[in-house]
């Protein structure tokens, strides 16, 4: 199958929709996680214009730096630190429309105002984390929250 996106106008859902069966082609038959990763994270930059995103994987007792599109970022995460963080050790999604108001929120862009992080789970255990940052306040919500983790369960860990 040829990479290509076709990005596509509307709604948030709309464009969430149009967008994971794509994302779901360019995955099936690509074995490499690192291949899938850095493919997902394209197509969601190209799609929604945000500032970054990216996955955290685990690896061993932090968070480190996996494919992602966007400024440099910051490398190692602890379990419990900043909204990457918190998200590994509950195992649940976060919004954060404030990011300057999220306690111990780890500035890796100052240009970062809204964020959402969502877990990625193998066999119930929590292995990585997507990641993304917007230049926008409140830029996430609940369609976000559900389509993002749609399009984690699309990827074969």
């Amino acid at each position: 199958m040829a990479e290509e996106l076709m990005p596509v106008t509307g709604s948030k859902e709309e464009q969430y929709a149009a967008l994971l069966p794509q994302i779901e082609a360019l995955v099936t038959y690509e074995p490499d996680l690192v291949a899938n990763l850095a493919n997902v994270t394209a197509a969601l930059k190209e799609q929604f214009g945000w500032l970054w995103t990216g996955f955290y994987l685990v690896k061993e007792n932090e968070l480190v730096l996996g494919p992602f599109q966007g400024p440099i970022a910051c490398t190692r995460i602890a379990k419990g630190r900043g909204v990457c963080g918190t998200v590994w050790a509950r195992g649940e999604t976060i919004i954060v429309p404030d990011v300057e108001q999220f306690p111990g929120h780890i500035a890796c862009s100052s240009s970062s105002r809204s964020e959402i992080v969502v877990p990625v789970f193998k066999e119930g255990q929590v292995v990585a984390v997507l990641d993304v940052d917007s230049e926008q306040l409140a830029q996430f919500d609940d369609t976000d929250k559900q389509w993002l983790e749609k399009t984690v369960a699309a990827i074969k860990w």
